[in-house]
């Protein structure tokens, strides 16, 4: 002990002194020990931690590791070439097309919404990493990128001969992710997450997450790799003071801390994806682009690092290594300098522009941020999957409806079967048609049960189309019903004025805020007066705001035509007016909202007024009355 003491003291003034000579803004392709042997270094992210495949250091660490291994004459020196392992249960590449599966880990990301590019944001995401590292995947294999081509070169299958260093004519290759690689999104809000969860934990969310998206085969997980994204402040794996900021493997390690995780579903690739901006420049903010736009570079330099990993040595380490230093092709490569050979650099594809390292590539002997597409795979049809709108208000006891369109993307145009699932339970989800040509559509009707808590919820539509697989998601807040508290049908989605005291002339529109209709009063004739939508309720326990939408068309002057809005506290007696007298035809949905006390009763009454003259007449859209 005392030896090695003493041995670890010496290596450590050595370190300092080549450490001092190393400018931090210098980088080149290096020789370390990221993976493989890691005993010979004490500074390897691995170190004793052999589960960490494909760990990205940071950039400090990495100094470190350089250092030592310059100094250590027990560390041999090794060249670059990637050679093949054999395979781990028959798997060595992603030799189809890539499918990636997003998992939000946890309560601590906070409320989901969703943006107008369908991407799920939470309230907790100060940085935006959330939508920005699902476009970076619907992106990858769009625009014409060919970051992904270096990949497409590396195969497996039983013509490839362990310690091979080229693929065979006919091999089959990692595929292109034609289209998109992400296949699916998922907020699992069931708990939260570890604030320091080991690789046995994080490995059993990746099972889990397996079996929310239906991928409950080991055929329908070959070619599939599910990334476990931490939020904010968490510490998975001690990442924080473990010196690297991810890592990848499969469920089936028996050296993950924890221990291996069981898997009914087939072998389950996965990555440790912290929330990595917590760690600032060591993790790789601002190491391609300044300011705020380089806030987010090493979230997706670090998570493309992963995924280029997992797809060449999907079951590590029966891919794609160094057979000197275990090192996979995303490490002979990590924090090289933008401007020099083999630089991280802004990629673009046809969701954005996104900072990416360079990967390392045997046919052309270096690390390249571009190559020529090798293979692809097989060569199957494809297609995309999207919702509209995607975001739905439904009151319990009610349903709401969302299209979920389908395109051809490559090949022609097969059959896509699709699902329904919802997170959490509560609402039920169903489509029709189940199965479409890709090109065509299908309704998915959300059914909110009378005692479904109010809430948000997440439904994912799945469509597969042979080995293609992608989903979309519709964000669903439920509302309180009538009854025990709360506006009846606020959402109007029983296409009726159910719940409702009608006056004057009002209807059912499908000119909706959210879901599929909309109340209206007035009319596109002219009408005499006042036409109304009235309801008495009891403010739920627990909130503090009614909101509502509407949309006037009010062609005529303030004077003679407007919409309105009155809301009285019958337990107190005073009545307020929530939406001063206003005419336009903007054409435009506004959210009025008024602070209410829970358990008092209230009368809104959501009012459009029209002078009865003939060629201006006066109508207005209401939608999506809420308490919050």
């Amino acid at each position: 002990m005392r030896k090695r003491v003493i041995q670890l003291f010496s290596s450590s003034i050595i370190l300092l002194a080549l450490a001092a000579l190393t400018p931090l803004s210098i980088f080149a392709a290096p020789e370390t020990q990221i993976g493989g042997p890691s005993s010979l270094n004490p500074y390897a992210p691995n170190y004793q931690h052999t589960y960490r495949h494909g760990a990205v250091p940071t950039i400090p660490q990495l100094q470190k590791i350089n250092a030592y291994r310059q100094a250590s004459p027990r560390i041999p020196a090794a060249g670059n070439t990637l050679s093949f392992g054999g395979g781990i249960d028959g798997i060595g590449v992603t030799s189809g097309t890539p499918k990636v599966y997003l998992i939000f880990w946890g309560t601590q990301w906070g409320t989901q919404s969703t943006d107008s590019g369908g991407n799920l944001t939470f309230s907790n995401d100060s940085a935006g990493g959330a939508p920005y590292i699902q476009k970076l995947f619907k992106g990858l294999g769009t625009g014409s990128e060919l970051w992904s081509g270096t990949m497409t070169q590396y195969c497996d299958g039983s013509t490839v001969s362990t310690g091979a260093t080229s693929c065979p004519s006919g091999a089959p290759l990692v595929g292109y992710p034609t289209g998109g690689a992400l296949a699916g999104v998922w907020y699992d809000n069931s708990a939260a997450s570890p604030s320091a969860a080991s690789g046995h934990q994080i490995g059993v969310e990746a099972v889990t997450a397996a079996g929310h998206f239906g991928n409950t085969t080991a055929a329908s997980n070959r070619y599939a790799q599910y990334v476990v994204l931490s939020p904010k402040g968490a510490n998975p794996d001690n990442y924080k003071t473990g010196g690297f900021c991810a890592w990848h493997d499969y469920n089936g390690d028996s050296t993950l801390s924890g221990g291996g995780v069981s898997s009914s579903y087939g072998d389950i690739a996965f990555t440790n994806m912290p929330y990595v901006m917590d760690q600032g420049a060591s993790c790789g903010q601002n190491f391609v682009n300044s300011g705020s736009a380089g806030t987010l570079d090493g979230y997706s330099i670090v998570e493309g690092h992963e995924y280029a990993e997992t797809v060449t040595d999907q079951n590590p380490a029966g891919g794609w290594t160094n057979s000197t230093n275990g090192q996979e092709n995303g490490d002979e490569c990590a924090w090289i300098s933008p401007g020099s050979a083999g630089g991280s650099n802004n990629v673009t594809t046809g969701s954005g522009t996104f900072a990416m390292q360079s990967t390392w590539s045997n046919d052309t002997n270096r690390c390249d941020l571009s190559h020529s597409i090798v293979g692809g795979g097989t060569t199957t049809n494809d297609f995309s999957i999207s919702s509209s709108p995607t975001s739905l208000t439904i009151a319990a006891g009610s349903t709401g409806t969302s299209t979920i369109s389908t395109a051809v993307t490559t090949g022609s145009a097969g059959t896509v079967s699709l699902t329904a699932s919802v997170s959490p339970s509560g609402p039920t989800a169903s489509l029709s048609p189940t199965s479409v040509t890709a090109g065509n559509s299908s309704t998915l009707t959300v059914t909110v049960g009378s005692s479904v808590t109010a809430g948000t919820y997440t439904v994912t539509v799945s469509g597969t189309e042979g080995s293609a697989s992608h989903s979309t998601s519709v964000s669903v807040t439920v509302t309180t019903s009538g009854g025990g508290g709360g506006v009846t049908n606020g959402g109007f989605e029983t296409g009726s004025l159910s719940g409702w005291t009608s006056a004057g002339t009002t209807s059912v529109s499908t000119t909706a805020h959210t879901g599929s209709y909309s109340g209206v009063a007035g009319s596109t004739s002219p009408t005499n007066g006042d036409s109304s939508l009235s309801q008495t309720f009891t403010a739920p326990t627990g909130t503090t705001t009614l909101s509502f939408w509407y949309k006037v068309y009010c062609p005529d002057t303030l004077t003679y035509d407007w919409a309105t809005a009155t809301l009285k506290d019958n337990t107190s007696g005073t009545t307020s007016t929530v939406l001063a007298k206003t005419c336009n035809t903007n054409n435009t949905w506004v959210k009025v909202s008024k602070t209410i006390t829970a358990g008092h009763s209230y009368t809104l009454k959501l009012i459009s007024h029209d002078d009865n003259y003939t060629g201006d007449a006066t109508y207005t859209y209401y939608d999506d009355v809420t308490f919050s």
